[in-house]
Parts: structure tokens; C-alpha cells; sequence
């Protein structure tokens, strides 16, 4: 099997046993990126000489050796809102288009540590708001499976990048959604871990309360193996959770364990939900069959608020994202309007050039919902119903060990199709928003094929800290499976 084909496990392994040098895997992968990049435009910042030096560190430490790390030699793709000292961090925005960070993101530091090569930057719809990575400042990210096709989004470049097999894994970011919709649009695996289980110290924010960072990969082994490294508590982040609380497992170890006796929720609500492709359905109900065939028992839970969930998040994240990005000022850092008029023009106008239609849509809205005499009415009353959401899993919580449910009603849709239409894109993350909301976590694995041949994804949710189980399950899934190992046509190495 070709190098690119090979799992992020099966790479390890190799380069572990010295049959590959960090350097080959390199080079196979940068070969990719450069036959492959022009038509998909993935990436924002591919890192060449970055990784091949990375690459003769690693293979010198093995040679010598010494433990160059759990990851050593593993090239990884990163979405370009997260903080690298040695790379630009554009968060694909003119506001930040030449923005150099001072330091590296906790997640970059944890896998360099553990001897992972970092050899491009994904991109992204523009500071992670979209659903399709259309919304990006620099370019359009293009469905492997469809070039006429959207990836998903936010975190599209970086699902799109491990489909047409740049990377054997990446990193997404997931505030409504932004990594499962793109795993499942792009027919590979993502995790957004429980909210505090990943530390988002050099995570340029979004919505703080929202945003998670995870692993995308062809499946839920390689996706245990990046939280091995990736996970844990950072002292420099109040929001991520101490040992003592809720300690780290090691996530490749109940990956086997077989499935006999597991409790899967199965939806009350979703099962009458409007505008999902009968397609969809299908496919799910087939993976619910096959768990129970595995041995799972299927119960029926209800999340009665799940109907509230767009409306509460698209206040909730706007209210944020109207504060953190209030930072963007053409002052401190960033873009700044090349001739402004007097000192309010610099700001106004530097905001008005720098940010995106999608940006200013979204921070407009959480403005106003801020603003006095509105307060109480909007972001107040969301935030009543965001805890009526989460009460709802925690009550479905105790009937059911994990939950099934569709990633996304629709899949891939075509490029420019819902760009006019707004409220349209916002309800492709009708499925996925609740567990943000709510802090739980979520994985999306390929589940099937529609009569286009496009992917179609299977969300399985999990109590609070418990990826462990979501992954097994995943994990067990696609031992009875083979969607995973799909490859999009053109992209098998040569």
C-alpha cells in the first residue's frame, strides 16, 4: 500500500519498525499537496522546509535511539486558527492576513512534543463562522468526492485535506458543528472532544463558551491516537478541566472492547424531523440495525428543547464572537485602513475592509442581542434555554450510554448554492449544535453513500467526558465496515 493510503496508525508503525523514515512520509505527502492543492485549495500555508528539517530531527532521534514521542513522524495538517510561532495564523481573514503569533497554540506544543511534523495550515470559513468554508477570506475549499461540491465547514479545509490524502490526520475546531458537518461531508471521521477536555490556549476564539479543538482522521482509531497527545489539562486555560475531576484515560485502550449490553439512544425528536434526506435516513437506520446485530440495545430518549437549539446558539455564539472580535480594531494588531480620515475612521473602516460579509453578519447580530433594552429578551432567555438543553441530555443521559443521530439533514451541497440564503446554511448544523450547547462530546464516522456518491455521516454523542465509549463505538462500527476506507477518485497515490 502506498504511503498516503496507510492510516495514521499504520504510518506509526512503519516508521516505528524503520521500513519508512519520517522523511519519506513527508515527502509522500508534501508530492500530494502539490499535485492535489490546486483543485481542492485546502490549505492556506503549506510548511515544505518546516517539515522536512522536523522530519531529519525525527529520524535522527529513531536512529540514535532515542523516544522521539508517540507521533514520531506523523505529518498533520492544522486549521489556521490556531496560534504557530514558526507560521502565519490567518484564520483565512484580510484582518489578520499577515498576523505572525509570538507563541504556539497548547495543541501545537503537544504534538511537536510528541513528534508529530505540522506540514500545512487548513483553511477555514473566516474566524470559523460558516458552515461550508465558502465564507473564507482567501479562497473556496472544494468536497474531494465532488469539486463541485462544498467540504463542510468551518473546519473544511482541514476535513478536505485528510480526504484527498495530504495528511493522514488534522485539526479542526468545532463550535456549532464545524467538524463533525465537514468529516461527514468529506466521508472521514471527526471528534469534537467534551468542552474543557482539550486546552484552547492559542484557539483564536470565536465563541469561547462553544469552541472545542479535535482530531479529524479515515477513522476512530487514528482520531484516539491525537487525543492521546492533544488532550489533558493546561494550567493556562481556566476552562480546561483538572485531573482531578475528570482524569485522562488512554483512549486506544477500550477501542476492541465489544459492544454487548451498550445502551444507544435513538431520538424521539429526530425521528420526525422535516428536510432530512430520506438517504440519510436510511443510512442510519441501517447502522442502528448493525449495532444491535453487535449486541448494543436501542432506546428511545427524547431531547424535547432540541427544536430551540439553532435559534439559542446562533444568539449565543453571536454575543461572543461580537466580543472577542471587537479586539480587531487597526490599531493593536492586524489590518489597519492604508488612509484614515481621523481616529474613528481607522477603526471603522478598518473593521469594514477586514472582515468578511459573513463576519460582520454574525457580529452585528450578537451586538444587538447585547445591547440595552435587549439583553434580557435574547442572550438572557438563550441562556435559560442552552441549560434546558443540556438537562435534556443529561436526562437522556440516564437511559442511554451513548446517542445515534444524523450529522447533518442534507449531504454536500454545491458550491454557492445556500451563499444567498443565510438561514438556510445555518440549519446544515440542525444536528450538531445541541452538544455544543450543551458541552457534550460528539464523533462523526462515514456511514454510507448516496446515490451521488457522497459521503453520508453517523453522529454518535457521549455523556461528558466519556469519548472513550463514543470511540469504541465508532471504532467497532467500522470493523464491520468499510466506508472508512473509501478513497475519493484521482486521489490514490501513483
Amino acid at each position: 500500500m502506498q504511503i498516503t493510503q496507510l492510516t495514521a496508525f499504520d504510518l506509526l508503525d512503519q516508521i516505528k519498525k524503520r521500513q519508512l523514515t519520517a522523511r519519506d512520509a513527508v515527502e509522500a505527502f508534501l508530492k500530494q499537496i502539490d499535485k492535489h492543492e490546486k483543485t481542492i485549495g485546502a490549505l492556506i500555508t503549506v510548511l515544505p522546509e518546516y517539515a522536512r528539517e522536523r522530519a531529519d530531527q525525527i529520524d535522527q532521534m529513531l536512529a540514535d535511539g532515542r523516544d522521539a514521542g508517540p507521533l514520531a513522524g506523523l505529518p498533520i495538517i492544522i486549521k489556521d486558527n490556531l496560534c504557530t510561532q514558526f507560521a502565519k495564523t490567518t484564520c483565512a481573514s484580510k484582518i489578520l492576513i499577515d498576523y505572525q503569533p509570538p507563541y504556539n497554540a497548547h495543541v501545537v506544543e503537544q504534538l511537536e512534543k510528541a513528534g508529530a511534523i505540522i506540514i500545512a495550515k487548513a483553511n477555514l470559513d473566516e474566524f470559523a463562522m460558516g458552515s461550508s468554508t465558502e465564507n473564507s477570506g482567501i479562497k473556496t475549499t472544494r468536497n474531494p468526492w465532488s469539486t463541485d461540491c462544498v467540504p463542510g465547514g468551518s473546519s473544511g479545509g482541514s476535513a478536505a485535506a485528510v480526504a484527498a490524502r495530504m495528511a493522514p490526520v488534522s485539526l479542526g475546531t468545532d463550535t456549532g458543528g464545524s467538524i463533525r458537518l465537514p468529516a461527514a461531508f468529506c466521508g472521514i471521521s471527526g471528534l469534537k472532544p467534551t468542552y474543557g477536555r482539550v486546552s484552547r490556549y492559542g484557539l483564536v476564539a470565536y465563541g469561547s463558551s462553544l469552541d472545542q479543538i479535535g482530531p479529524l482522521g479515515a477513522d476512530a482509531r487514528d482520531i484516539a491516537l491525537v487525543m492521546n497527545v492533544i488532550s489533558g489539562h493546561d494550567a493556562r486555560d481556566t476552562t480546561s478541566v483538572p485531573e482531578s475531576i475528570s482524569p485522562k484515560p488512554d483512549y486506544l485502550t477500550k477501542l476492541d472492547t465489544p459492544l454487548k449490553g451498550l445502551r444507544i439512544g435513538i431520538v424521539k425528536e429526530y425521528q420526525s424531523s422535516d428536510g432530512i434526506d430520506p438517504q440519510i435516513v436510511a443510512a442510519i437506520d441501517q447502522a442502528t440495525k448493525l449495532y444491535e446485530q453487535m449486541g448494543a440495545q436501542l432506546v428511545e430518549v427524547s431531547l424535547p428543547h432540541t427544536q430551540y437549539a439553532v435559534a439559542c446558539y446562533y444568539l449565543v455564539a453571536t454575543a461572543e464572537a461580537s466580543s472577542n472580535l471587537a479586539r480587531y480594531d487597526g490599531v493593536h494588531f492586524g489590518y489597519r485602513t492604508p488612509n484614515p480620515e481621523d481616529y474613528i475612521d481607522v477603526y471603522s473602516s478598518s473593521r469594514a475592509e477586514g472582515f468578511g460579509d459573513e463576519v460582520k453578519r454574525r457580529i452585528m447580530l450578537g451586538t444587538y442581542a447585547l445591547s440595552a433594552g435587549y439583553y434580557d429578551a435574547y442572550y438572557l432567555k438563550a441562556l435559560k434555554v442552552r441549560m434546558m438543553i443540556r438537562q435534556d441530555f443529561e436526562k437522556a443521559f440516564e437511559q442511554a450510554d451513548i446517542i445515534c443521530a444524523p450529522v447533518a439533514p442534507t449531504t454536500a451541497f454545491r458550491v454557492g448554492e445556500k451563499t444567498s440564503d443565510p438561514l438556510t446554511m445555518y440549519l446544515s448544523d440542525i444536528f450538531t449544535i445541541s452538544a455544543n450547547l450543551a458541552g457534550i462530546p460528539g464523533i462523526s464516522i462515514p456511514a454510507g453513500f448516496s446515490r451521488d456518491s457522497l459521503p453520508i455521516g453517523l453522529q454518535l454523542l457521549g455523556n461528558y467526558f466519556d469519548e472513550s465509549t463514543i470511540l469504541q463505538a465508532a471504532w467497532q462500527y467500522q470493523q464491520h465496515t468499510d466506508f472508512h476506507r473509501q478513497i475519493p477518485a484521482g486521489f490514490i497515490e501513483q
